[in-house]
């Protein structure tokens, strides 16, 4: 049996990543949702384990030290990383597995395991991303501003991904993805 594909599939906030993973999963089956564990508070309608692991700063240092995480990283003053014994199960049992994380934790998923395929989104143009970022009306301006401000950071690291699919139309970046998933699945055949 071969080892499962693993999907890393990042971008800015705002870019769509959460839309474009949901409808690419309802149109390509066989691939496994690894859910991050994060400390920071759940928004409106988030449901601890299906939408993140919620756990507090103690809870994930303790995770960190005894290596049951593939990558963490702090983001805006909190903690995000991905749940090891899930994901490399997954994989032993031959299943492909999607993380959606940011750019610091596929860059080092990438290093630890080079055979990741690393699908990055991107934005249009910032103008179009700022205009989404707002449209979600779940953070206050400064979040806002911060968000746009690492989005220039993380459009400068898309050239360390294996792909980049820009999200101007939504059906044809999906159409997209799931093309590069399916090339990849056949090169493991």
């Amino acid at each position: 049996m071969s080892k499962g594909l693993l999907i890393v599939a990042s971008g800015p906030s705002g870019v769509g990543k959460g839309t474009i993973n949901r409808m690419m999963m309802e149109r390509l089956s066989g691939i496994g949702y690894s859910v991050s564990v994060t400390t920071r508070s759940p928004r409106g309608g988030e449901v601890n384990g299906k939408d993140y692991f919620f756990v507090d700063k103690v809870a994930f240092f303790n995770m960190m030290n005894e290596d049951k995480l593939l990558e963490y990283a702090e983001v805006f003053g909190n903690y995000y990383g991905t749940p090891r014994e899930y994901v490399e199960g997954e994989l032993a049992a031959g299943r492909d597995v999607l993380l959606e994380i940011d750019v610091q934790g596929a860059l080092q998923i990438k290093e630890k395991i080079p055979e990741a395929v690393t699908v990055f989104f991107s934005p249009p143009n910032m103008d179009e991303l700022e205009k989404r970022l707002r449209g979600r009306a779940t953070e206050e301006d400064d979040v806002v501003i911060r968000r746009l401000m690492d989005a220039a950071w993380e459009l400068s690291q898309q050239n360390k991904y294996d792909y980049v699919l820009t999200n101007d139309d939504l059906n044809s970046c999906v159409d997209k993805y799931i093309e590069v998933i399916k090339k990849e699945r056949g090169k493991r055949k």
